[in-house]
């Protein structure tokens, strides 16, 4: 689940202490890391100021990061990993923020606790997402139907050929240090041809980033937490030692055949 990360986690294995804001902004800045509007990342210390958390890095590339906290070293890490996605991400949210604003609909505005769905699900991916790139559109369908014991354990082998799997979300990150059963990311699928899945990894992830980024333009495209489909991550082949035995994807609890009434996603 990591493995996208380890290029630049692997530049903070010398530390023996956590690693300070200042090296975080070092890798940041070598990596060329802006938002949408080609401003330079900034990492800053988190504060109360009255812009929003995607309001500071739209307008002025300021992503806050708390001192010792993995949830915020993880976000670093996925701007580090998936640059475009995430400002494409953050350019979105923050468009329909500022549509809320115009129509006196958003929170901010009206003062009650609930934001858009749009934002909803923006924010959802944002923490828990997961893109998922296959070459073979059965396999695609046969994940949005829920057809989990067909696509991880019958067709195992060609998953493992025609389907890559990489977590987005920095929640999801977090968790990945202590993995447990129920551990569910929500993913967008995308098409790819078969030199995709041949290319090396490093190129795989930077054609995924564009990919995801071009998504994040169209205005149908996360709409509503709908949009996304639960990803059961321990039942993806090779991530999780128990899914090795086939009775593990009888797990109707965690393997669910489709979304429970009532539920966001």
């Amino acid at each position: 689940m990591l493995e996208p990360l380890a290029p630049y986690a692997a530049e903070l294995s010398c530390c023996r202490e956590w690693p300070q804001r200042e090296m975080l902004q070092e890798l940041i800045a070598a990596r060329g890391v802006t938002n949408e509007r080609g401003e330079p990342m900034r990492l800053v210390a988190a504060s109360s100021k009255r812009e929003s958390y995607e309001e500071r890095v739209y307008r002025r590339g300021e992503l806050q990061v708390r001192e010792r906290d993995w949830h915020d070293l993880f976000n670093v890490l996925a701007w580090l990993t998936y640059p475009r996605s995430k400002a494409a991400l953050n350019a979105r949210h923050f468009s329909a923020l500022m549509q809320e604003l115009e129509s006196g609909s958003s929170a901010e505005a009206s003062g009650r606790p609930n934001r858009s769905r749009v934002r909803d699900a923006l924010t959802l991916f944002d923490e828990s997402g997961a893109i998922v790139v296959s070459s073979d559109p059965e396999l695609i369908a046969d994940l949005r139907a829920f057809r989990w014991k067909k696509l991880f354990w019958g067709a195992r082998e060609h998953v493992a050929s025609a389907m890559r799997f990489y977590v987005f979300g920095h929640a999801i990150l977090e968790k990945a240090l202590t993995p447990y059963v129920g551990m569910t990311a929500y993913a967008v699928a995308v098409h790819a041809g078969a030199e995709f899945m041949e290319a090396p990894f490093e190129q795989q992830i930077a054609r995924m980033d564009m990919l995801v980024a071009g998504c994040m333009t169209e205005v149908d495209a996360i709409t509503t937490p709908r949009s996304l489909g639960p990803l059961p991550l321990l039942g993806v082949p090779g991530w999780w030692a128990g899914n090795e035995e086939e009775s593990f994807y009888d797990n109707a609890f965690y393997f669910r055949t489709g979304r429970r009434r009532g539920k966001a996603v």
